[in-house]
């Protein structure tokens, strides 16, 4: 008891165990080819399962053939036909392609080549070869038609069904589709028989060509029909139109001379004339009224200011007098600077220059009388026009309001007139397009009858058969590699536990075919949850692999453990070492017992004690049973010497769980475990052995490991390779740290050594075991038993 406590600071610190170095979220390449390479052959039988599905598809499937034939819709054609082209741009090319491909798979069309052909007596077209999804459809619906009547249906409706049912299967065949950014489009048609579907291709283009031809005709019938209608009331309207202008001309009198009224061009006439008169009014004003004020001066300041225009009238005798008086006055000027104002010539000279300033106003006083008359008869000729103006003006105001209504009647006949000649020629460019018809598409490419079959596409559906399998497959593996959460590799023990990994125990005989399929298929490899399903080996010859093949990879195995335990219980005279495992069947009771056979044919003094009281594992080792055991000694109805058995070829001690008559108290195995009679039952062993090896119940399920845990100095923990959940053992471990403080190590059992290299890294040890063979010698081992000493 006083030994069991320090051992606990002995166990390895988490801190020192070797982790996985690689960041979180980075993609190991090694493992991701080496999980590929491990679900390789699951893989491959994907996709071989669906290549034979494709294969069995090909052969049950009915081949179609398909014949294709090209048509180009062509605006030049029909250049010749028409005046005037309308300008087309991309748009509207890719409507009329679009409006094309819809008229080809319309009903109406596929109803012409019915017809054109009489499908709808062909069994090929009405009943085609189904499928098999088809025909199980089929059968239901005949199946649902045997519970409900329906009524009887002539013989016309009859033939009309099988003729809508012929375009409906037409247009499910049909395939039509633009060729690429060009103005062809292609046309094809399948059909199980190759000549069929050559023919329908054929009727298609031929009906589609009709079906133009016949719209051209069609359309420029009907408008040829409708302008006709249309150019007689035109042309009566626009007659009407003619007759009411000219009627209602002659009743207001509205005569007319080069286009215009005469009261029209009479008003011009006068208008005319009285801009003429009012410029002469003007200027005979302006002449009076200059005149007149010069004379209005006085004699001495008309001399001074008559100046007149060589271009009036006759007034040189005014240009003479005004010379003159010049003349004097100058003469006047120098005699009286000479002589004085007072001589007889300056007095003289001085009186003739007054004389002729008397003539000059006079002058200009007649000039001016004669300006006047000449004003007053411009404007009485202006006022005399303008009364002309205003009694013809009077008499053109009715003619004028008449004239407003002449207009509104000959512009309304105008348009009728027009209309009418813009109707008759569209008439006759109707008339002529009728009479030459030309389609704007034609046939480019004629459809032949296929020699191949279109479908199944033998070489595509195989791969797409392949390429499927490859990725369910791979979706599948995929699956089970995400699913994965066993213990395959020692990296996975130091990652996931913290603890390090004693190694691998390799599986030992052969499994049965049978089993190993089932669990291939359930699991995805061959794992064996139970001992029982490798019964091939029996229990007394795997207790005793360790001893019979002493040179063996099973065998270094424990070789590692006992190492383990001597490097981290050092100074120990005695160690207690407890075998566990997390779930039952792991294999924990063949560990113990090699393990103690191992340390006892290397010179220890050793017991192996089996402590799994209530799944006793052990007791097939002894022969005959034993009749005393662990449980009897705990109770005290024998002593512990009593119940060991010693086998006489390692000088293993085992003292099993207990007599027959002893199993009655299983289910107080935990206080047995716990109670101070065990814990005197170790403390003598330790007094009397080097080791002392203790099998456990699983940790799970009982609470007996946990029971035992502070009287053992170490733990080795046995997991099976790929089967004991890495979680489960997690959390026992987390939610014990009493057992996961004292765990020596962990072994890997039931390892499958052929399939361990396909879990590891491609520089992982797992790859280089096939070179440990040199040191490992596989022998065949004796079927023995242990027996009573």
């Amino acid at each position: 008891m006083n030994r069991a406590a320090p051992m606990k600071q002995r166990s390895v610190p988490l801190s020192i165990i070797p982790r996985d170095d690689q960041p979180e979220g980075f993609i190991d390449l090694d493992r991701l080819f080496a999980a590929v390479v491990r679900r390789a052959r699951l893989v491959a039988a994907f996709v071989v399962l669906f290549v034979v599905l494709g294969v069995a598809y090909l052969l049950f499937t009915t081949p179609l053939y398909t014949s294709m034939t090209s048509i180009l819709l062509d605006d030049n054609l029909s250049k010749y036909a028409e005046e005037e082209r309308t300008p087309t741009n991309s748009q509207l090319l890719d409507n009329q392609i679009a409006s094309a491909v819809e008229i080809l798979k319309s009903g109406e069309l596929a109803l012409r080549v019915v017809d054109a052909l009489k499908l709808s007596e062909n069994e090929t077209i009405l009943n085609p070869p189904r499928s098999l999804v088809a025909i199980i459809k089929g059968w239901v619906k005949s199946a649902t038609q045997v519970f409900s009547s329906e009524p009887a249906i002539s013989e016309e409706a009859a033939r009309n069904g099988r003729r809508l049912k012929a375009a409906a299967l037409l247009q499910q065949g049909l395939n039509v589709e633009r060729v690429s950014r060009s103005s062809v489009v292609a046309l094809a048609y399948r059909s199980s028989d190759p000549r069929l579907a050559a023919t329908v291709t054929r009727a298609y283009a031929d009906a589609y060509l009709t079906d133009q031809l016949n719209a051209n005709f069609e359309a420029t019938e009907r408008a040829s029909v409708w302008l006709q209608e249309r150019l007689e009331d035109l042309r009566q309207r626009s007659q009407a139109a003619a007759l009411e202008v000219e009627r209602f001309r002659s009743e207001k009198g509205l005569t007319a001379a080069r286009g215009e009224l005469m009261s029209e061009q009479q008003l011009a006439d006068l208008n005319s004339q009285l801009i003429v008169a009012q410029a002469d009014s003007a200027s005979a004003s302006a002449r009076y009224n200059q005149y007149k004020s010069i004379v209005d001066q006085g004699p001495e300041g008309a001399v001074k200011n008559a100046t007149v225009s060589s271009k009036e009238g006759d007034n040189s005798v005014i240009r003479e007098l005004r010379t003159r008086y010049l003349t004097i006055g100058k003469r006047e000027r120098e005699v009286s600077e000479n002589f004085g104002e007072d001589h007889p010539q300056a007095v003289s000279l001085r009186g003739e220059r007054e004389d002729i300033a008397r003539q000059i106003y006079q002058e200009l006083q007649q000039l001016t009388a004669s300006y006047r008359n000449e004003y007053e008869v411009a404007r009485s000729r202006e006022a005399s026009l303008r009364e002309s103006i205003e009694g013809i003006a009077g008499k053109n105001s009715d003619a004028s309001q008449s004239l407003v209504q002449l207009r509104a009647l000959e512009q309304k006949a105008a348009a009728l007139r027009s209309l009418y000649e813009s109707y008759l020629g569209r008439y006759e460019q109707a008339a002529q397009q009728r009479s030459f018809p030309i389609a704007k598409a034609r046939v480019i490419s004629e459809a032949g009858v296929p020699v191949a079959p279109s479908s199944p596409k033998k070489t595509m559906t195989l791969a797409l058969s392949a390429v499927l399998g490859l990725l369910v497959g791979g979706a599948y593996a995929a699956f089970l590699e995400f699913r994965e959460r066993t213990f395959r590799l020692e990296g996975d023990i130091r990652s996931a536990l913290g603890h390090r990994s004693l190694g691998y125990l390799p599986l030992v005989g052969s499994r049965p075919k049978k089993t190993a399929e089932l669990v291939r298929a359930r699991f995805g490899s061959d794992r064996y949850p139970h001992d029982s399903e490798a019964a091939s080996v029996p229990f007394q010859r795997l207790s005793r692999l360790v001893v019979d093949a002493p040179r063996s990879a099973f065998a270094e195995t424990f070789r590692n453990a006992k190492l383990a335990c001597d490097h981290m219980l050092p100074g120990n005279e005695s160690r207690v070492i407890a075998i566990a495992s997390a779930l039952p069947d792991e294999g924990k009771s063949v560990v113990a017992a090699n393990f103690a056979a191992l340390l006892a044919a290397s010179g220890k003094r050793t017991l192996l004690i089996d402590a799994d009281i209530r799944k006793p594992g052990l007791a097939e080792l002894i022969t005959p049973p034993p009749r005393s055991g662990l449980v009897e000694v705990l109770t005290g109805e024998a002593t512990w010497p009593a119940g060991i058995k010693v086998d006489q070829r390692s000088k293993l001690a085992i003292l099993p769980a207990g007599g027959g008559k002893s199993y009655e108290k299983r289910h107080q195995s935990n206080e047995l475990l716990a109670s101070p009679a065990m814990a005197g039952l170790i403390e003598n062993a330790r007094n009397s052995f080097d080791y002392v090896v203790v099998d456990l119940a699983a940790l799970a399920p009982v609470v007996d490991a946990k029971a035992f845990a502070p009287l053992a100095d170490g733990v080795l923990f046995v997991v099976e390779w790929g089967s004991t959940p890495t979680r489960l053992v997690r959390d026992l471990l987390n939610s014990e740290p009493q057992i996961d403080a004292k765990v020596l190590g962990v072994i890997l059992n039931k390892t499958d050594m052929k399939e361990l290299q396909k879990y590891s890294d491609f520089d992982g040890a797992e790859k280089y075991r096939h070179r440990y063979g040199k040191y490992y010698i596989e022998q065949d081992v004796p079927e023995v038993r242990y027996t009573a000493a």
